[in-house]
Parts: C-alpha cells; structure tokens; sequence
C-alpha cells in the first residue's frame, strides 16, 4: 500500500496489547490493522459486535493483500490478531463495565489509543447528564484512562497512552461553569466550540497525566490527525458551512485520508524514537506545541478536578488516592 514505507519499521509480538477505542472505522481502523500488521494484538472497543466483526474480517483480508506484495515491515503471521469488545462512551456504566471485562481477561496493556470519537454534535446529553462531546471525546476516556492506568504500569517499561485530539482545541474556550453548555438553546449551541472544548480538554489531561506518571514507566501523548474524511463527519452533514469547508478542502488537497490520518497515531504509538517522550502533541507525525490556553497548569488542575467531581459515582477511593498524588 502506498505511503507504508513512512510508517516506523518496528516488529511486535502478540505478548503486545493494544487497545484501540473506535477501531472498526476510519482513523482508527487503520491504525488498528497496521499496529496489527507489525505483530502486535489488538483489541478495538467499539458500540457494535456486527461492524467490529466487519472490519476485522476486512483487515484480515488486506493483510493477505500487503503479505502479497511484501510490504515492508508487514509480519508474516498466517492471520492477524485482533479481537472486539464491546464498549459505548455515551454510557460510563458501559465503560465500567468495559474495565472489569478487561481486567478479567488481559493482565497486560502496552498501548491504549484513545481514538474514538464525535465531531461538532448537535446538543443532546447522554445517560449520565453530560453534553455528549464531552463525555465521548473526553470523560469516558478519562475514566477508561484512569481504570486501565494500574495495568499499564505493570506492563513493563515504555507504555504508552494516546489522545487522539484535533486542531479544533484553538477555537476553544475554557469555562467550566458552562463546561456542559446547559445554559444555550439548541439553536443557539455552538457545536464547533464544544467539539474544540472536548479536544482541549484531551490536551489538558495529557499534561496532568504526566505530572502525577512522570517516574512511571506509561507516558502520555496527543495529536492532531488532521482534516480526514471520515464517518465522523455525519454528525453535522446539516450544516451547510462545515459541507463547504470539507468540499474546499478537498478541492485544495488539504483533507487526508484515513491511513494518512492514522499515521500520525501509529508513529505516536510504536515508534521507538518516541521512547520516553511525553506532554507531545504530534502533527504530521511530528512534535508540534499545542496552544498557550491547552498549556495552563492552573486551568489543567481545574479540569482535573471538575472530571473528578463528575466521576465521583465511578472512582473508587483508591483510584483517587491514585489520582490526587502529585
């Protein structure tokens, strides 16, 4: 497959656990096949067993293609392992749920992508109360972080947590008080600002993270993919800005595709040089800075502990003794 070559040329084994949340499309059915690929065992959590077995059987068969044609860095495995398991960020009792099937059956974790996602929904609130953006981009995967953290540093050295975030953290803005955006109407929401405030306050978390994991052996990290076709943009096909903005993007071959857009997640995730980097936000596949509001510690802290009080029903007293070190 054209552009393969770019990616690192790095060679894992099953005793390798990846977890990709949103891995049975788009960006992160990529990076799920080709850190599959390598050698590694993937487990994608994703809503559907149905499309998951789909998009497995679809790896499957394009591993066949790439073995065909000795694609480099492509292992010669008779068949990939990957697996499905069942989780669905609008639920935090599904992500509960999620960690204790997890926990049951893996003892090991060595890279956990947090991919999954939704771009600039309109308003709607999930089961637990919270603005939908912000509990599928962010608080289901603070929690998901936080519950799988105690395997990742009992995984062995260089462990690794992604957040796949977005550009769109700089049109974002930072007032937890309306954090939910309760106060707006549905006509006067701002479904582009509470998608970039979702994305920031990734950002946000990859640096308090860090603080309290900076001996540890699991970093944290996160990126921007770029502008990618994806299914993520279904959720605002009614908007008749956004649709000429991707169409100019097109137009201009600004937009990528979903394996160009994963790259910069697969490099994040195994690329050796990157050993020991944390606080990065990857761009292209490079480290880029995220913006000077991402970057408050003061405000980094408030997140930190708002995402706390909001988790309160799910955090054990021993996850937060966890969390508040530091």
């Amino acid at each position: 497959m054209g552009g393969a070559t770019s990616l690192p040329q790095v060679s894992l084994t099953t005793d390798h656990v990846v977890l990709i949340t949103g891995g049975n499309t788009g960006i992160g059915y990529e990076t799920a096949k080709w850190i599959a690929m390598m050698g590694a065992r993937v487990i994608i959590a994703c809503r559907s067993e149905e499309r998951a077995k789909k998009a497995i059987e679809k790896m499957q068969e394009e591993f066949e293609g790439e073995k065909s044609k000795s694609t480099p860095g492509v292992c010669s495995r008779e068949t990939l392992a990957v697996e499905f398991m069942k989780l669905d960020l609008t639920s935090l009792k599904s992500v509960e749920s999620f960690v204790e099937s997890f926990k049951a059956k893996e003892s090991k974790l060595h890279i956990l992508l947090c991919n999954a996602g939704i771009a600039m929904h309109e308003q709607e609130y999930t089961e637990d109360g919270f603005e939908i953006m912000f509990q599928v981009n962010y608080l289901g995967h603070f929690l998901l972080v936080t519950k799988l953290l105690p395997i990742m540093l009992d995984s062995g050295e260089d462990c690794r947590v992604i957040l796949v975030s977005s550009g769109a953290h700089q049109a974002a803005s930072f007032d937890l008080g309306k954090a939910q955006g309760k106060h707006h109407t549905k006509e006067s929401f701002k479904r582009l600002l509470y998608y970039g405030n979702s994305k920031l306050y990734q950002i946000m978390q990859m640096y308090s993270l860090n603080r309290r994991l900076n001996t540890t052996n699991v970093t944290v990290n996160s990126l921007h993919p770029g502008i990618v076709e994806t299914e993520i943009t279904r959720s605002f096909t009614d908007l008749m800005l956004w649709k000429v903005f991707l169409g100019a993007s097109k137009l201009l071959q600004v937009t990528k595709t979903p394996f160009e857009g994963a790259k910069t997640s697969i490099n994040a995730a195994v690329n050796p040089e990157f050993k020991d980097t944390r606080d990065a936000y990857y761009m292209d596949m490079r480290v880029k800075q995220a913006n000077r509001l991402a970057r408050d510690q003061e405000k980094q802290e408030a997140l930190w502990q708002y995402s706390i009080d909001c988790l309160k029903e799910f955090l054990k007293p021993e996850d937060l003794n966890f969390l508040n070190k530091g």
